[in-house]
């Protein structure tokens, strides 16, 4: 796979974010209008100009109306995207395309769900119907399988992997703690994460991400623009996404100690800006840290660790806030749940904070000037993923 890119063609001149919850006393209209109208505050712009919307959510409404009733929007374009738990993340690569491509000169892609209204956990709709390989699992269940198989693969025994495991709930929340954005805001004792009741497979409550509700949005203007909105614009280096040909479920091969999706989109994500050593040349990453398990994966897909060294890279303190790559610095899924209309954005927020020097008490110093957010949305074996690329000012 080789996509050309459309490194440093667009730039994110505004973003707005709500805190994530249970937003009992707020409806999907009342997060949209939040997130919409902090981005247009983050750009000193009015919505008449902005030309096109891209809207992702899974189950909170359908069709462009979702959107254009609650901003009143003109008789202008509003796509609706959906891409399980990337739908936030394919919001934002579609508008940004368009303005690349000339099309239009100001966009606003934004996520949205609202989960605690809906009786879901999770994928917010019904099963389609399948030739029958499709698992029947539960999510948990689905990436609880990656623990095992990791351990059994790379010599780990499962009490330390399950030190492993807990420490990367401990970071997450630790860092969350520091965002008054996240919906759980109290730091997690690794005693309390080891000890907490089962889900599925060795899989706590504390190795899985919480269900919320939230927003957020971007502005998206032309490169050669953004200095006449912003003094500190977000310049686009790669947006990559992949489907996979979901061979795991039938696969007798497949180990399940890697999502091959996610190793493809990194890839191709890392050629299109020219990276060849992502540990060191990103300043942070926002990865899809929907299960503890699943976040000590990336950390070998996305070549951030060598395969089978990702445990002992995590246990070391690299992905903590102050180490040599601070992953999920803003809590990742773990403090913020997962509305999946917002998720990919939400982890843009956080570059666009980090990048700009706006991230207060959990702010990266470390002189790099680029960021990477990562989701996948499906099952081990079969999924999609997305990576993008973003830096805070044009070239590497």
């Amino acid at each position: 796979m080789s996509s050309k890119g459309i490194m440093d063609r667009v730039a994110v001149i505004g973003m707005g974010c709500t805190e994530f919850g249970e937003h009992w006393d707020k409806s999907v209209d009342d997060m949209l209008i939040d997130a919409s109208e902090a981005a247009l505050r983050s750009a000193g712009v009015t919505i008449d100009q902005i030309d096109a919307f891209w809207l992702g959510t899974m189950g909170s409404g359908v069709s462009g109306l979702t959107l254009s009733r609650p901003l009143k929007i003109d008789y202008k374009p509003v796509s609706r995207n959906e891409n399980m738990c990337a739908t936030g993340s394919e919001s934002f690569r579609n508008a940004c395309y368009a303005v690349a491509s000339g099309a239009y000169d100001m966009v606003m892609a934004i996520g949205v769900e609202k989960l605690k209204d809906s009786g879901y956990s999770g994928l917010v709709s019904a099963a389609p119907t399948s030739d029958g390989t499709a698992s029947g699992t539960s999510a948990p269940a689905s990436f609880s399988l990656l623990a095992p198989a990791y351990a059994n693969k790379y010599g780990v025994s499962m009490p330390q992997l399950k030190e492993v495991m807990t420490r990367i709930a401990w970071k997450n929340h630790k860092n969350g703690a520091l965002n008054p954005r996240a919906q759980f805001k109290k730091e997690v004792s690794m005693e309390t994460i080891a000890n907490s009741p089962l889900v599925a497979g060795n899989l706590g409550i504390f190795d899985c991400s919480g269900v919320s509700d939230g927003s957020a949005a971007a502005i998206i203007v032309r490169a050669e623009d953004a200095h006449k909105y912003t003094d500190k614009p977000m310049y686009v280096k790669a947006l990559s996404f992949v489907a996979g040909p979901s061979r795991g479920p039938v696969d007798p091969e497949y180990d399940y100690t890697t999502f091959e999706e996610c190793v493809a989109v990194a890839q191709d994500a890392y050629q299109q800006c020219g990276i060849t050593d992502p540990r060191n040349q990103l300043a942070m990453a926002e990865v899809h840290d929907c299960f503890t398990p699943t976040e000590l994966v990336l950390m070998e897909d996305l070549g951030f660790s060598k395969r089978g060294d990702g445990w002992k890279d995590v246990l070391s303190g690299t992905f903590d806030l102050d180490g040599e790559l601070p992953v999920n610095p803003d809590g990742g899924l773990k403090s913020f749940g997962h509305p999946i209309g917002a998720s990919g954005l939400r982890m843009l927020f956080e570059c666009w904070l980090q990048l700009r020097g706006e991230a207060g008490k959990r702010q990266i110093d470390n002189g790099k000037k680029l960021a990477m957010t990562h989701n996948l949305g499906g099952a081990p074996g079969n999924c999609v993923s997305f990576v993008s690329i973003v830096g805070s000012a044009p070239g590497l």
